[in-house]
This record gives C-alpha cells, structure tokens and sequence, in this order.
C-alpha cells in the first residue's frame, strides 16, 4: 500500500477547502456584508468542518484505509483517533447511508448565489459562484478520481464510483 506525504494530503483536500471557503463566501455575498452575511458564512464553514468530521467518524471506520497513511485524504488517520474500526464490507453501505449528510454543502451557495443573482446582478457574485461550481463539481471530483478514488482498493465496492467507472 502506498503512504502519502504531508504535502500530498494536504494537496488531496485542497479543493475541499477552497470549495468551503468560496461557498462561504458566496454566503457572505448573498446576505451583505453584515453581521449577518459573516454569521452565514461562519456557519457554513463550521458546516464543511462538521460534514469532514461527519465522514471521518461514520464512513472512514469501515474503509481499508482506517488508521493508515494508505489514506489519500489523511482521514484514515484522523478517524482512528475518533471511532472505532468496523468491518469493511460495510463500506458500501456507510458511504451511502451518511455521504447525504455532507451533499448540501454543494447545494446551498448555488441556490443562494442564484437566487440572490435573480434578485439583482453582481459581478463579483457571480464570479465568486463561477468560481465555487468550477471547483466544487469540476476540479474536486476530478482530482479525486484521478488521485484518491484511483488508487482505492474499494474503489469497485464505492458506490460513488461504481456509478461513474473513474477507475
């Protein structure tokens, strides 16, 4: 099994984090730069942090990655630390069952970025949604497929992967 580094863990959830910082700041934009907007958006990234957690608890326990550097993202290593190893033929079913925790995270800014640009125009809204859907829905699933999905050894069990053949 391959260990990654530091630097490529850190590289691995990239994207995640922009796409957390940028949908925050999408928020922000939505709401005004008000106490208001930067109490969204604080939310929001409280949010992202808690949909990571969320998965390092109840879907990494049941990867072959638990408590390895095997792990692309480093949440194998985080997860050991958080909750106890289950069985990995319940993978499938986990990523399933709790992957629906964290999806809203890239639903919200869009549906505030486009209702807010229905509402009155913004260029620098809608360069801020441009941005966040580049990344959210091109650039992250990308490089997971080409990086962490790529090299799993359940990448044939996952169900976000056996619908869209990444192999």
């Amino acid at each position: 099994m391959r260990e990654y580094t530091r630097g490529e863990v850190f590289r691995a959830n990239l994207p995640y984090g922009v796409m957390v910082v940028l949908g925050a700041c999408v928020i922000a934009a939505c709401v005004g730069s008000s106490a208001a907007g930067v109490a969204w958006a604080g939310l929001y990234v409280l949010y992202g942090i808690a949909g990571a957690l969320w998965v390092m608890r109840f879907i990494c326990p049941f990867c072959a990655y638990y408590n390895s550097r095997g792990c692309p993202c480093g949440y194998g290593l985080v997860s050991a630390r958080i909750a106890q190893k289950g069985e990995k033929t319940c993978f499938s079913e986990k990523f399933k069952r709790h992957i629906p925790v964290i999806v809203p995270l890239w639903i919200i800014p869009v549906l505030c970025g486009g209702y807010a640009l229905l509402r009155g125009f913004s260029l620098p809204l809608l360069v801020l949604l441009v941005l966040f859907v580049a990344d959210a829905f091109v650039i992250l699933p990308l490089l997971s497929r080409k990086h962490s999905c790529a090299e799993c050894p359940q990448r044939d069990d996952c169900p976000w992967m056996g619908q869209r053949g990444g192999r």
